[in-house]
């Protein structure tokens, strides 16, 4: 992983609610409406965190009908797992 992918995944990874997004990410893929039943926060804010997260590339989406779901990149989640018990 390059020091830019690292500042990005550092910066998605910043806030409480992405990292509470990632933990609800953790066990299933949801779509975001699903995702906002778990916090008091607008549609575009939910929107934007997990805009972040794409960013950061820790997670992944997939269209399904109208739905998009989004689900926790492992691969990436995999890589900094290891960086953090280097």
């Amino acid at each position: 992983m390059n020091e830019k992918e690292l500042t990005s995944s550092f910066k998605a990874l910043s806030c409480e609610t992405r990292r509470k997004i990632i933990y609800l990410l953790k066990s299933k893929c949801l779509c975001a409406g699903d995702i906002a039943k778990h916090f008091e926060l607008t549609g575009a804010t939910i929107s934007h965190h997990l805009k972040v997260l794409a960013e950061g590339n820790l997670i992944t989406s997939k269209k399904v009908g109208l739905e998009i779901y989004y689900s926790l990149n492992i691969e990436k989640y995999n890589v900094l797992s290891r960086w953090f018990n280097f």
